[in-house]
Formats: C-alpha cells, sequence, structure tokens
C-alpha cells in the first residue's frame, strides 16, 4: 500500500482552501489587504503605509496622519483622521459603530456613503467631529442614526450621484458650523428610524443645497413615526432647485427654528396633509417664502415673515416679530385661525388711490396687542374708510397703527373699530390731522419772512453805532444767529434757528454836508427747521442789498433805507407718521425794502435816549413743488408787513484817545399785518398767518477801538401769540478807511 504525501491534500479541502485564499490573492494582486487592529492595541500610520481597509475593534485606536487607506471600519474604538486620504470603493468611507472619531484636515470619497455614523438596527451609535475636512459619497455623503452625534466644522459634505443626498439623519444629532452640505437631489433628508427616535438637526453659518430637489426632507420612509427638530442660525443658507426649504412627507412633523439677524431665508415650507410643519422665527430673522399646511408659526424679536402670495397659518403667535404681505405693489390675504401672544407687527402695502389694501383675517380667536404698518403716499385716497384692514371672529386683540397714524397725502389716518361691527378695523376719516408732509411744506412757505427779517434787523444791529465817524468811508462784517419757535396759531408748528453772515460797504455823499451815506450790502444765512418727529427742513439764502443812511448831528435826527433782493433754496427731510421718509426741494425769491426814522438825543451825564419807527415789508415768489411720494404743494405769493416802535436808552464813556464805549438797551412793539398767505396742498387749502403783536427787548454794546476800528454786539428776546424768539445775537466790526 502507498504511503500517503502529507503535502497532497484531498481535492475537495484543496478546493475549499483556493476559495478562502481567493480574496486575500486578489489584494495582494492589487496591493491593499485588510488590517485589523484588535482590542487594546493602538496602530499608527502614515504616508509609508500600503492602501489598505482597516477594521478597528474596540477598544483599540487607529491613528492616521498623512495616510492614504481605503475603508475604515470603527467598532467600539477610536479614529484620530489628520492630513489624510480615504478612497472607498464597493463600501462605505469610514463606518462608526460605536466608538469615536476625530477626523481634521482630510478626505473621504466612497461609492457608497462617505461616513456612516451607528446602526439602527443594533442600536449602535458612534461619535464623530469633522473639521476642515470635505466628505462625499455617490449614494449619500453620510449617513447619521441610533443615538450617533456628527459634528462639522468648516467642511463639506456632497452627494455625488445622480439623486445622492448631501446628508440623510435617521436620528441622532448634527451640529454643523461654518460648513457646506450638498446633495444632487435633496440636500439633506431626515427620518426612516426605526426606533421612533428624534433626530436633531442644528446649522449654524451652514450651507445647505439641494441642486435638483428640496433643501432638507423630512420623511417617514414607511420606517415608522419620524420628529426632526431644525435650527437655522447665525447666517445659515437653504438652497433648492424646487424652492422648497423644508418639505414634511408621509406623517412626519418637522419643527424649524430659524434665528440671527444675519439669517435671511428665501422659500417655501410646505407638509402634506399627513404631516405636522412648526415655525418659529426668532433673533431678527427673516423668512420670505409662501407657508403651506403649517399647523403653527411662531414670529418673535424682531423677525419677519415675508409673504409670497395669500397665505394661510393654522396658529401665528406674534412675540415682538413681524408678518408682511409680500412686497410694494402685491396686495395679499392672510388668514389665521387663531391669534396669539403679546403682540406684533403686520406691515401691509396699500394703494387708497385704487382702493387697494392688504388684508388681515382670524376665523377663530385673536389675542394679544398688534400694531399694523401701513404705506404712507403723497396722493390723496380714495374710499379710505370703507374697506377693513383687520377682521377677527372674536377675541380681545386690539390693533393700532405704528406711529399712531398713516400719513394719506394731506392728512393723517388712524385706525378705528367699526361702530357697526367691533371685529373690523378701518382708517378713521372723522379724526384725520395734516401730515408732517403738509406741515412741512407750510412750515418752508413761511419760514421766509423770518429768514429775511433775521437778516435785515435795525441799523444799530446791523452797523453799530455810526455817528462819530459818519462822514468816513467804510466797510463792515456782522455774524448774527436767531431762534424763532412758531405756535400752531400760525397754521403750523416748528422751531428755526437761523445762522448768517453779512457784509457790507458805504461812503457819504458829496452833497448834504456829509449826511448822507450809501452803501451796497451782501451775505448769506442758513435756516434750519425742526418740526419735531423727525421731520427737518432747511433754507439756505443768499442775499444783495442797497441802503441809505442820513444822519443829521446837530437835531440827532436820523433815516436809514434798505433794498434787498433774496435768493432762497428750500429743502425738507419728512419723516411721515408710520416711519416712511419723503423730501422735496424748490427755489425761489423775495424782494423787499425797510424803512427806519429815529431820533438820537442827548442827555445828562452822557446817558441818550433813541427812539425810533420801522416799517418793513418783504414779498416772496410764490412757488409749486412735489415732494418726492407724490405730495403736491403750490404755495401763493407770501406776503408780510411788519411795523415796529421802540426806543433805546444807553450811555457814552469817553475814555480819551477816541476810545468810547456804549452800552445800551431796547425795547420795541412789533406788529405783523399780512394775515392770509395761502397754500394748497393736493388741493387743500391752508392759511399761513404770522399776524398779530409781539414785544421785544434787546441790550448790546458799542465800543470805537481806534479812529478806524469799532465794535458792536447785540442781543435781542421777543415774545407774541404766534411767535416767539429766545435769543438773538449779533455781533459786527466797522472799519473806516
Amino acid at each position: 500500500m502507498p504511503k500517503a504525501n502529507p503535502l497532497k491534500l484531498h481535492p475537495l479541502f484543496k478546493a475549499l482552501a483556493l476559495l478562502s485564499i481567493a480574496p486575500l490573492m486578489m489584494f495582494t494582486q492589487v496591493g491593499y489587504a485588510t488590517v485589523y487592529v484588535g482590542p487594546g492595541n493602538v496602530k499608527d500610520i502614515d504616508g509609508s503605509n500600503a492602501l489598505d481597509n482597516y477594521v478597528l475593534n474596540g477598544p483599540s485606536t487607529l491613528n492616521a496622519n498623512g495616510a492614504n487607506t481605503r475603508d475604515i471600519q470603527v467598532n467600539n474604538a477610536t479614529l484620530n483622521l489628520t492630513n489624510s486620504s480615504v478612497q472607498a470603493v464597493g463600501a462605505n468611507g469610514v463606518e462608526l459603530f460605536g466608538g469615536r472619531a476625530d477626523i481634521n484636515s482630510s478626505a473621504i470619497n466612497s461609492d457608497r456613503f462617505g461616513l456612516a455614523l451607528g446602526s439602527e438596527p443594533t442600536g449602535a451609535s458612534g461619535s464623530a467631529t469633522v473639521s476642515d475636512s470635505s466628505i462625499s459619497g455617490g449614494m449619500t455623503g453620510g449617513v447619521v442614526s441610533g443615538a450617533s452625534e456628527l459634528t462639522l466644522v468648516r467642511s463639506t459634505v456632497t452627494g455625488t450621484g445622480v439623486t445622492a443626498r448631501g446628508l440623510r439623519i435617521a436620528s441622532g444629532t448634527v451640529t454643523a458650523i461654518g460648513s457646506t452640505i450638498t446633495g444632487n437631489g435633496d440636500g439633506i433628508q431626515i427620518g426612516g428610524n426605526r426606533n421612533n427616535s428624534d433626530a436633531t438637526l442644528i446649522l449654524d453659518d451652514t450651507k445647505v443645497v439641494g441642486l435638483n430637489g428640496s433643501a432638507i426632507v423630512v420623511d417617514t420612509l414607511a420606517q415608522g413615526p419620524v420628529k426632526a427638530n431644525i435650527a437655522v442660525l447665525n447666517g445659515s443658507e437653504l438652497s433648492a432647485s424646487n424652492g422648497v426649504l423644508m418639505d414634511v412627507r408621509n406623517g412626519a412633523e418637522g419643527n424649524l427654528r430659524v434665528g440671527g439677524s444675519n439669517t435671511q431665508l428665501a422659500g417655501d415650507i410646505i407638509a402634506d396633509g399627513t404631516s405636522v410643519a412648526n415655525v418659529v422665527l426668532e433673533d431678527s430673522a427673516t423668512l420670505t417664502g409662501h407657508l403651506e399646511n403649517v399647523q403653527s408659526l411662531g414670529v418673535n424679536s424682531n423677525a419677519r415673515w415675508v409673504m409670497e402670495g395669500n397665505g394661510s397659518v393654522q396658529n401665528l403667535s406674534l412675540d415682538g416679530g413681524g408678518v408682511q404681505f409680500g412686497k410694494p405693489g402685491e396686495f395679499y390675504t392672510l388668514t389665521v385661525e387663531n391669534l396669539s401672544g403679546a403682540g406684533g407687527t403686520f406691515y401691509m402695502y396699500n394703494d387708497f388711490t385704487q382702493g387697494l389694501v392688504n388684508t388681515l383675517t382670524v376665523t377663530g380667536t385673536a389675542t394679544g396687542n398688534h400694531s399694523i404698518k401701513l404705506d404712507s403716499m403723497g396722493t390723496e385716497p380714495v374710499a379710505v374708510g370703507s374697506t377693513p384692514v383687520v377682521h377677527i371672529a372674536s377675541g380681545n386683540a386690539s390693533f393700532g397703527l405704528v406711529g399712531g397714524g398713516v400719513s394719506l397725502g394731506a392728512f393723517d389716518y388712524d385706525l378705528v373699530q367699526h361702530a357697526g361691527n367691533q371685529q373690523d378695523w378701518f382708517l378713521d376719516t372723522s379724526s384725520k390731522v395734516i401730515s408732517p408732509g403738509t406741515r412741512s411744506v407750510l412750515a418752508l412757505f413761511n419760514t421766509a419772512p423770518t429768514v429775511w427779517y433775521g437778516e435785515l434787523s435795525t441799523l444799530r444791529s446791523r452797523m453799530g453805532e455810526l455817528r462819530t465817524n459818519a462822514d468816513k468811508t467804510g466797510g463792515w462784517i456782522r455774524a448774527y444767529g436767531n431762534k424763532f419757535d412758531v405756535s400752531a396759531s400760525s397754521g403750523v408748528a416748528y422751531q428755526q434757528v437761523q445762522q448768517g453772515l453779512s457784509f457790507g460797504a458805504d461812503a457819504p455823499l458829496p452833497l448834504g454836508d456829509g449826511q448822507w451815506l450809501v452803501g451796497v450790502l451782501g451775505g448769506y444765512s442758513k435756516s434750519d427747521l425742526d418740526l419735531s418727529r423727525g421731520t427737518s427742513g432747511t433754507v439756505n439764502s443768499y442775499y444783495v442789498g442797497a441802503y441809505t443812511t442820513w444822519l443829521d448831528e446837530q437835531s440827532g435826527y436820523y433815516f436809514d433805507g434798505v433794498l434787498k433782493l433774496n435768493r432762497f433754496q428750500n429743502a425738507s427731510d419728512v419723516e411721515l407718521t408710520g416711519g416712511d421718509k419723503t423730501k422735496g426741494q424748490y427755489n425761489n425769491y423775495g424782494t423787499g425794502a425797510s424803512l427806519e426814522f429815529g431820533r438820537h438825543i442827548k442827555l445828562a451825564d452822557d446817558y441818550f435816549v433813541e427812539p425810533y419807527a420801522q416799517v418793513s415789508g418783504v414779498v416772496i415768489q410764490g412757488k409749486d413743488y412735489d415732494l418726492d411720494n407724490g405730495l403736491a404743494a403750490d404755495g401763493s405769493r407770501t406776503h408780510s408787513l411788519l411795523a415796529k416802535a421802540g426806543a433805546t436808552v444807553g450811555r457814552n464813556f469817553n475814555f480819551g484817545e477816541g476810545k468810547t464805549l456804549q452800552p445800551y438797551l431796547r425795547a420795541a412793539y412789533v406788529h405783523e399785518f399780512a394775515n392770509n398767505n395761502k397754500v394748497e396742498v393736493n388741493d387743500y387749502t391752508f392759511n399761513n398767518d404770522l399776524s398779530g403783536s409781539r414785544g421785544e427787548l434787546g441790550a448790546g454794546v458799542a465800543m470805537t477801538v481806534t479812529d478806524k476800528v469799532s465794535l458792536h454786539a447785540d442781543f435781542d428776546y421777543s415774545n407774541g401769540d404766534k411767535i416767539e424768539q429766545p435769543w438773538g445775537a449779533n455781533v459786527g466790526l466797522r472799519y473806516l478807511w
């Protein structure tokens, strides 16, 4: 009997052996093998290692730094991947069935899942932090299930297949910071867990893109109930080819929270008839889009929902946030079943010239104190009180207009509940008041006379004391300022602050024993108007003129005549009721003259008294102009005729060598005769009326410094029924040559 050869195997065993080593033979042929890292072991690899697969069985650790590998499987172990590359074919790039992975500055690519955390059937969970890295998968960029936790920091996750998602979350928590998640189909899919576990997604300064689908889809995927809690924060972006930011399907529940002043989403939130969608906007975030089958919407802390098309929400809660009815020129209806919260603002566009207005309808109960922001406009409304702005079926909610009213044409209107139906709010036509735009128009037309008089004043306050050197040629300059408080009884209340500079030169006439002076003058003044509540105006005035003065040294009589031509540049900057802005400007001219007659009477001990009378008149060119919101203004020619009678008392102090000092006090009675300066605003006629009397007090000092230089200062106060001058100041210098 032949002896058996121990090296010769039975054919069956030989076949089995060949089958068992075939994979190893294949790995060897292509240059890689499967490397197992057993419990308690630590393996370090770098670029010198072969392109192998790694299986970690915990507790064990794989440290890869600058390495290139194929797929890596982590079973209750630890993976540290730094500056490395994972290229997987026919397998997931990195899988974690329990354990921990820290991935830094690395790239993971697979034709299946780039990164997979956890296993729903086994209940295994993994935890991974991915920083400054890229992950891509042909089927899905990443998958998270079980109670796994994935944190992305400045990283990209991409689904590269035709319909691949960027990320799929069956359950667990994903936090993405400064990252980008992109799917060739949907951006992120949430759902498909078998353990009824919630899924949490937190996006912080992160972009999610669905190149051929929605940004985020919440779907049971026939696996059981799904509840997704999603936070989109701090400038995060959601982008979808179909315009849907969150799509909730097949009995799932999607809860979306959007926050951060730089978070401005544009797209739709949609739930099918079997699903639930809840949305909260907060911290100045903005969502522009359509909401479909949304169960509840909360808009808080200066956040805003901008509607696209008519809107419907089952439960709307406002706590410091707002709802904007589309864009200017769009007119929508928002229907809400229940309105609640401490209160918010509804931003509504309107065109009352055509009877178009947005409308809020609450079919159930409304509570809270809410505001309505309506568009101001310059043209006159039509049937302004016929269309309800708000209708509620029941509840104790209150509604008021932002700023206490809305400017529509020449008047402001407030909101009032209809007398016949306490659940409807209309614009109130019975309590209208003139609008800020109208007030600015009236003030500008009313200001020109006070501008003109502030530039003129009396001979003494214009040129100082002339008597000591009246027969010499000279020039002068003065700076002045005035404040006028005009009361509402004049037509409109405002405050005017004027500041300016005048200059002139004169010479004695050869006839009349040097008692006559003739001169020319010019100057500029700027008047700032304050009509309160953000409305202001400006008048820049440029002027030239001529004057003649007669002084009789022996009798003390004097006469002063001034002719002055002005060019006014008028501008208004108006904050309308409700916060809208408008402005307008126009130029016009004015011509006026002043005649002053008085006498300088010397008394004992160098005292003197100087009674005087002055008549001044000015005519301001009428003008029509429009504010840029369409408000039409037409001012008729403005007239003013002012008479003044008063006296100055003072004393001369002579210090020798031509130096004198002359302090004085002045009192006068002033009367304005013009009482009918009409202004039309949108065909409504208003009357500016500064007529009436006022008293005037003043004090000043004139000083001769040398035989060529003299100085003077003058201070005034006046008060009357319609106008008060709290202060006026004038400082001048005269030089003789």
